[in-house]
Parts: structure tokens; sequence; C-alpha cells
């Protein structure tokens, strides 16, 4: 074939370009919340023509309408492989929904009922001398018994459990690396009754008494598988490349993990030993068991009854009057603020031992 006749053929058509079925058609991006609304005007009108007493039935309904809407619309404008997408992501947004509106009427419940009585006099006095069933006393008495049993364990435990994790990542290897696993995995879900049961028969067994140590260590055996198991996590976080450059260096292993491991993974460790107390905090049956409460303020956590903030709590709860019940609320309220300013604790932390990025 010559030159001309190879210039004078025609170039080949290319195909035309195949059409986007999944943005051919596409519903507006208010969709959602048109769905979302239709659900709760069919639902709440269900509810209402069936005489339905209980707002719970309205609002399941209402997810359930928003549900087949969310999915019948978007199968007849767009397409089943839409509809599929756009009813999973629905699910997860009724999930999250059932999942943080117990939480907020809970938060909302306990404020609501706990500022009727929350002041100063009520946080710097005690119950002495005031009757259960009469208005006045306070949670005085029950906050220093809770600083100082939950700082009493936190000092027991947070050594032990950094030990532990330590061994477990750096020095664990063979039986007694998967027997101090087993166990730790064991005592996590362990019920808190059965800690104070355990510490309650060694204080029959040496003859100890009542005291506000006794419940921190009951406690304690309450937040060390919990401290453990963040720790743990933390440390196998920290890089291998930097114990390597360490050790190459002719350091110690023992200053390795002193110098480099430890202070590299110290907001997360600290975050979790934060979260650990947060656990403890609100722990009662150790402390119905071994301190066995007072009205009166008892500075000593080594000898005689002491209060906490949860056995306030169901203390005030068991005498049934409206004033015991405002006290109640108002040291739930308490009690609430403690763990929320611990967890903010723990975030700050973490956030200031994170390793900065960029000059």
């Amino acid at each position: 074939m010559s030159q001309t006749a190879v210039r004078d053929t025609p170039a080949p058509t290319p195909p035309p370009a195949p059409v986007n079925s999944l943005s051919s058609r596409a519903l507006p991006r208010w969709a959602p919340l048109g769905f979302a609304a239709a659900g709760l005007v069919l639902g709440c009108g269900l509810g209402a023509l069936a005489g339905w007493q209980s707002r719970t039935q309205w609002g399941l309904v209402s997810a359930l309408f928003f549900l087949v809407i969310s999915y019948a619309v978007t199968s007849a404008v767009e397409n089943r492989r839409q509809a599929t997408d756009r009813l999973a992501t629905s699910i997860v947004w009724v999930c999250f929904i059932l999942a943080v509106v117990p939480l907020l009427s809970l938060i909302w419940v306990t404020v609501s009922r706990g500022v009727k009585v929350l002041d100063g006099y009520f946080l710097t006095h005690s119950m002495a001398g005031v009757p259960g069933f009469e208005p006045g006393g306070g949670v005085y008495h029950a906050i220093v018994g809770t600083l100082q049993q939950v700082g009493l364990a936190t000092a027991v435990s947070a050594p032990l459990g950094l030990l532990t994790a330590i061994y477990l990542v750096e020095y664990g290897k063979g039986a007694l690396a998967k027997a101090v696993t087993f166990f730790v995995d064991v005592m996590t879900g362990i019920p808190s009754i059965v800690a104070g049961l355990f510490i309650l028969s060694i204080m029959l067994m040496f003859g100890l008494s009542p005291s506000g140590l006794m419940g921190a260590m009951a406690l304690a055996i309450l937040m060390i598988p919990v401290v453990v198991r963040s720790t743990e996590e933390m440390l196998k976080l920290v890089p291998n490349e930097l114990r390597e450059a360490s050790l190459a260096l002719g350091v110690p292993k023992w200053r390795t993990i002193l110098k480099v491991v430890i202070p590299t993974a110290l907001g997360g460790i600290t975050t979790g030993v934060m979260l650990a107390i947060a656990r403890i905090a609100g722990e009662t049956a150790p402390i119905m068991l071994l301190v066995f409460g007072s009205q009166l303020i008892n500075a000593n956590p080594f000898e005689g009854a002491q209060s906490s903030l949860p056995f306030y709590i169901w203390e005030q709860y068991r005498v049934g009057s409206e004033a015991s019940y405002d006290r109640a609320w108002a040291a739930a309220l308490v009690l609430i603020a403690f763990v929320m300013i611990l967890n903010l604790v723990a975030r700050g932390i973490a956030r200031w031992k994170a390793p900065k990025t960029g000059r």
C-alpha cells in the first residue's frame, strides 16, 4: 500500500462516552432531611390516630417510615445501587440517634432535677445532724470520701498496671506471659461485688475494720486490668525503630524503656489511667461492703467509715422523701461533672503529649 493511500484513510471514529448511570439522575442534597420530615409526620400521625401513649413508639415508627421512604424514592429517581447505599447510610444515622437520645435524656433529667439544691451550701456541708427526710444538708463528706478512695486506688493500680503492661510488651514470652494476659482478661469482666467480697474476706481474716482504704483496695482490683490493657496498647504503638536506635547506641534496655518508650506513649498512658478512674468513680457495691458510709466528714481514709458519691446517691434515694430525692439528683450531677472533668483532662493531656508535625 502506498504512502498516499495510507494518508487518505479516514481515522476511526471514537466510541461514544458511556453514560454514567450513577450521576444521570440525582436527588437534591436536602433529600435526606425531606425524607426524615416525611417519616416524622407519618409516624407521629399514625401514633396519634392509633392512640399510642408512648413517644418511643412514635419515634420508632417514624424511623421505620424514614428508611422505607428513603429507599423507595431513591430507587425510583436514581437506581437500586444508590438506594442501597442511601439505606445503609440512613440505618447508621438512625442507630446514632437511638444511641444519643437516651444519653441526652439522662443528662437533661439529671441537670433539671439536680440544680434544685446544688449550690455552695450543698457542696460545703455534710449531713451531720440533718434528718434524711428533711431539707438541708450537703454532699461535702461524700466528695471527700470519693476523692480519697479514688486517689488511693489510683496510687496502687497505676504503677502495678504500668509495670505489668511493660512486662507483657517488652519482656513477656512463654507460658507466664500467656497466663498474665489470660488473668487480665478475666479481671476485666469481673463484677464489682466480687472484688468487694474478696477484700471483705481479707478484712474478716485479719480482723480489720471498715475504712476508706478497704474500699480503695477493691476499686484498685477493678482498675488494674483497665490500666494494663490501655497501657499495653499504647506501648505497642511505639515504633520498634525507636527501640532499635536506642539499643544500637549502647543504651541498656531498661533505660530505653524508661527514656524512650514510656515518654513516647505517655499521653496515651495518662488517658488510659484517667478513663480507668472514671470507670471506678461510680462503683457502689464495694463501698457498701467495705466502707459502710457515714453522715459525718471523715478525712482519714485509714480509719472509720466513710461515704462516697455513689453511696450517698443510693442512701438518699432509699430515704424516699422529696428532699432526699433532690439531694440524690444533685449528687448524681456532681458525679457526672467529676467524670466529665476527668475525661476532659485526659483528652487535654493526650492532645498536649501528641507528637507535633510540621515546623
